[in-house]
């Protein structure tokens, strides 16, 4: 049995992010979920909490054939113990997924096997995007999936991007 582990932030959890878990679902048994910057949430940047992220990636991967566990890691400014950090706060994995060089990069040093997945029409997937086009009123849903998509809507997460990218500046 392999046992992978990819790691985001999932602000929220989109389309990109499903297909980088189906295309890894063909190389592992089980699949652990690492939500990065778990400590962060209603802001701009990262506006949901991990429960929220716990509930939009189960809801949306149900239907994939591959055993996942969401596990929260809140964010260690110290890269050095990073990634015993996450060992210690998931299931143990053989293989960790990731695009980021500096995850990539950490672990290697620490004797981790790292694959890099393909990038999914990352111009419109990712989550800055997702993000902007809430806060704009703008097409948001198509890029996340239908899960997510009620999710948001269930926990009033649009206005509450909106309300946190809100300043109080008179705009000067």
């Amino acid at each position: 049995m392999t046992r992978g582990i990819y790691i985001g932030r999932f602000q929220p959890f989109h389309g990109g992010h499903r297909s980088v878990v189906e295309r890894i679902a063909e190389e592992v048994d089980e699949l652990v979920l690492g939500i990065g910057s778990a400590d962060a949430s209603h802001t701009a940047r990262n506006p949901f909490t991990a429960g929220e992220r716990i509930m939009m990636i189960t809801k949306s991967l149900a239907d994939i054939d591959v055993v996942t566990y969401a596990v929260p890691i809140e964010d260690l400014e110290r890269n050095s113990v990073w990634v015993s950090h996450v060992e210690s706060m998931s299931p143990d994995f053989d293989v960790a997924y990731s695009n980021n060089p500096l995850v990539i990069q950490l672990f290697r040093e620490a004797g981790v096997e790292v694959r890099q997945s393909p990038m999914y029409n990352r111009g419109v997937l990712e989550g800055s995007e997702v993000r902007q086009r809430m806060i704009d009123d703008g097409d948001w849903e198509s890029l996340v999936p239908d899960a997510v998509a009620d999710i948001v809507r269930e926990i009033g997460g649009i206005e509450r991007i909106q309300m946190v990218s809100d300043t109080d500046a008179n705009g000067e």
